[in-house]
Parts: C-alpha cells; structure tokens; sequence
C-alpha cells in the first residue's frame, strides 16, 4: 500500500498517570491498572506530501481503562490554531495513526486501542521545553496545563537524571525521564500530580521512527 509521504522530526514532552519508572516501557502492567495521559510536539522538521509543517504544534490525549494492549480506550488530537488548515488535515491524520504502516509508530497503536476518537480541538499550544534539563512548561487554551521537572530524590542530594532506551522502539529510541504533573479539562480529563514525564527528540515517518 502507497502511503502519503511525511515526515515529522520535533521535540516531545508528555506525562502520564504512571510511577517514574513507566511500566509500559517495559511490557508490563500500569502502575495504577490504567493508563491516561497527554504528548504534545513542536516539530522542527516535517511535512506531509507538499504541506510544510515546520513550526506547528499538537497535542494528544488519551485514556484507557486497563493496560493499552487491551484497547477500550479514547483519544483526542488537539493541533495548535495557528496551524493552516493544511497543516491542521496533516497533523489530526498523523495522530490519528493514518498513513501509516501497521504498527509502526506509537500514534498508529494508540488509535488500533481506542473504541473511542473523540473531535479534534484547534486551540493556542504554547510550550517551552529543554530535553537535557527535563523541564516543561505547556498551555493549551484554557484546557490544560502541565509542567515538567527533573526528579527529586526522597533522600535528598538533589536532582536524578535517567534515561530509557529502547532500540528498535515505535516512538522513541531515547528518552529523559522526569516529574510531571497535568491538568486537563476535555473530552478526557486529567489531574496528574508527581507522576511520569517524558521527554524526546520524535523522528517519525510512515515506517515508523526514522533512525540516525
């Protein structure tokens, strides 16, 4: 099958409702039995056929009642208004898992796993991010908001750094682990406080996460 030739390259924070240590990196169950959560990208790079997406931003929301592998669950794409309505077709497209191999990134997964594809919001994304300090500051509209910080540890001695791993992953290679803490009023509601923060450098392309 031919696909529409994109690709997507920009910095990604996201926070989730799991411990530090994200269970789902490593296969195994929530840390809470369910997962919900938020990403949102500002891409450096990209384009979808002759669409330039250099500069635009989105979100993404999900939940699910259990594990994401038994699917049930519900999502929601929120593009930035400054977006053109090109830009705005391309990126709810490649959130929403379309023109996409199977399987092959995360964005293509998370919609296999929703029942439910809640109406894309276009609201004003403003994010401010730095990867190697693993902080964040994000607004979207008047729906949610989220910031980023490294970890703390319990005993003191000041900030932790840790990073994930994973080769060959459907949408990262690498990731900076950190505190974050969301709260979102959609379709999908959020109040996270202290829980798994996320930040990468996403390639992704219709076959999935571009390497090098």
């Amino acid at each position: 099958m031919a696909f529409t030739d994109w690709y997507i390259e920009g910095n990604s924070f996201g926070n989730c409702n799991c411990g530090y240590a994200c269970p789902c990196q490593f296969e195994e169950i929530p840390t809470h039995g369910n997962c919900r959560g938020f990403e949102v990208l500002e891409v450096t790079e990209g384009h979808f056929g002759d669409t330039d997406l250099s500069g635009t931003k989105a979100a993404l929301l999900y939940a699910w009642p259990g594990p994401i592998f038994e699917g049930g669950g519900e999502m929601q794409v929120i593009v930035d208004s400054a977006a053109t309505e090109a830009q705005r077709t391309a990126l709810q497209r490649v959130f929403q898992g379309e023109e996409t191999e199977e399987m092959a990134t995360h964005w293509y997964v998370f919609r296999a796993m929703c029942d439910t594809l809640h109406d894309t919001l276009y609201l004003p994304i403003d994010l401010a991010m730095d990867i190697d300090a693993r902080t964040a500051k994000v607004s979207v509209g008047d729906v949610l908001k989220s910031t980023g910080r490294p970890i703390q540890a319990p005993h003191g001695g000041g900030e932790h750094r840790v990073r994930i791993d994973i080769p060959g992953g459907i949408e990262f290679t690498i990731a900076e682990v950190g505190s974050a803490s969301t709260r979102a009023d959609t379709a999908i509601n959020l109040d996270l406080i202290d829980s798994y923060g996320q930040w990468h450098t996403l390639k992704h392309g219709p076959s999935g996460v571009a390497q090098g």
